[in-house]
């Protein structure tokens, strides 16, 4: 007679707290994000990301003065033409603030409004707000040893000068902007704006 305990999964995987290598914690069944990796994580310890929350209202005043002055070269911009720009601007960008913030290229930062802290990090990518599982120390529902990106985002906001603009309501992601330059395109709604009032003006 066959042993009925064959082909019966281990459960001591199961029994092991916290994050295990990815292999290991699949086959407890947890749920693994593509592309965010617990291993990742613990070497880099968050470090760089937490210091950029900690440090969100030089961020924040930092942003603003590099948003004036993309917004100046948008005549360059214009005659190389935003296209022709756009790899290069992203290239650098996706480095720039993949480094500071773990940004994950969604192409619709929010990061003047979240504390400096990327809610494409989250697990759940939630863009407004925590889950009901965040842990009591802070943590991850989904990643135990990784600290709530909204809890973050929090602390970070109340360092900032316009810290309440995290209350504001964030759009679903635009899965087509994915991969490009949110640099240019704040930039380019930024000088439309601007064009829009001065024809107004002259109309007036």
């Amino acid at each position: 007679m066959a042993d009925p305990k064959l082909g019966e999964p281990k459960l001591e995987a199961a029994q092991k707290p916290g994050n295990a290598a990815p292999a290991k914690k699949a086959a407890t069944g947890a749920f693994t994000p593509s592309g965010v990796s617990p291993n990742r994580r613990s070497r880099h310890k968050y470090t760089i990301r937490l210091w950029a929350v900690r440090h969100s209202r030089f961020f924040e005043w930092f942003y603003h003065r590099f948003a004036e002055a993309f917004l100046l070269l948008h005549p360059v911009w214009k005659l190389f033409g935003y296209q022709r720009v756009e790899r290069p601007v992203t290239f650098v960008e996706k480095h720039v603030k993949g480094f500071l913030f773990d940004c994950r290229m969604c192409g619709q930062c929010a990061l003047s409004s979240t504390g400096m802290s990327c809610p494409m990090n989250c697990p759940k990518q939630l863009r407004n707000g925590p889950c009901g599982g965040v842990r009591a120390n802070g943590n991850c529902e989904v990643e135990p040893d990784m600290p709530c990106v909204w809890v973050q985002a929090w602390k970070g906001s109340q360092n900032m000068v316009k810290g309440d603009a995290i209350m504001n309501v964030q759009k679903p992601v635009n899965q087509s902007l994915r991969e490009t330059s949110s640099w240019l395109r704040v930039t380019a709604e930024a000088a439309a704006a601007r064009e829009a009032a001065a024809a107004a003006g002259k109309d007036a």
